[in-house]
């Protein structure tokens, strides 16, 4: 039988199913650039571990066809790479959002059930 250990491998395993979905959230919002997501998923209950796992999952939404990017000027350095949803992108983010909520609410009923709240 296998054994669930608790606490940062049951966190990170939902992180990463969840994390790239967030990022198009952000991006639909407007666009940015990858430290500027960096900054804002990390102050957001830490979304994603470090910026060395958000620039290989930018690269995957990507390929997949679902952010396109532009560099930019930046008056504080080098240019930046901005990332920006495609429409593809818009369509998985509005799926993943359906999907979620259904999920969510299902799972708070399961723990929510014989609780005194």
């Amino acid at each position: 039988m296998h054994c669930m250990v608790p606490g940062e491998d049951m966190l990170a395993q939902v992180r990463r199913g969840v994390a790239e979905h967030c990022v198009l959230a952000l991006l639909a919002r407007r666009e940015r650039y990858g430290f500027e997501l960096a900054r804002e998923l990390g102050a957001r209950g830490q979304i994603i571990a470090s910026e060395g796992t958000l620039y290989p999952l930018l690269a995957r939404l990507r390929r997949n066809g679902l952010v396109e990017t532009s560099w930019q000027e930046s008056t504080a350095g080098p240019p930046r790479r901005y990332y920006h949803l495609t429409r593809d992108g818009e369509l998985a983010l509005a799926s993943f959002r359906k999907q979620w909520r259904v999920f969510r609410e299902a799972v708070e009923e399961i723990l929510n059930e014989g609780s005194q709240e």
